[in-house]
């Protein structure tokens, strides 16, 4: 597993976390760790620019996904090829609104939207409510047994 990590912000963030997660998610779908991930930490004036250009949404997001396998088409190959999953980008801004908002430390935070976003980039989705449930299940599940609890 190869993790491209690149914090764009003034605002130290624990990369080992991300790391750990992002492993996790990769053990816990029993997907090997021939994969590469991009992870980039931005500020909420870049991830809005980012959501207004890419989603057409304009305000600024907590994470956004980026997946390079359409999973419903093609899936990862068994053999030692390294295997581009895609991109994350995580406003550490909205994080730490986040973290103070629940009432969880920013560790808690930024795991929960790492592993929701290797979900996104594994071909999970939350748009409809039995995908919902599924995809929300399995992010707790993957916090759960990094003890990243709320």
């Amino acid at each position: 597993m190869n993790v491209l990590f690149e914090n764009e912000t003034n605002i130290d963030v624990n990369s080992k976390l991300i790391e750990d997660v992002i492993k996790e998610s990769l053990s816990y779908e029993k997907i090997s760790n021939n994969c590469e991930i991009s992870v980039t930490i931005v500020d909420n004036k870049t991830i809005h620019q980012i959501n207004k250009k890419h989603r057409n949404i304009d305000r600024p997001t907590d994470v956004l996904s980026f997946p390079l396998i359409d999973f419903n088409k093609e899936s990862i190959p068994n053999n030692s090829q390294v295997v581009y999953l895609g991109d994350i980008i995580i406003s550490i801004e909205k994080a730490i609104e986040q973290a103070n908002e629940y009432g969880h430390s920013l560790d808690r935070e930024i795991g929960f939207l790492t592993a929701h976003s290797m979900l996104h980039l594994l071909g999970y989705d939350h748009i409809e409510k039995d995908e919902e449930e599924i995809m929300f299940k399995k992010q707790e599940e993957i916090l759960e047994n990094l003890n990243l609890r709320r």
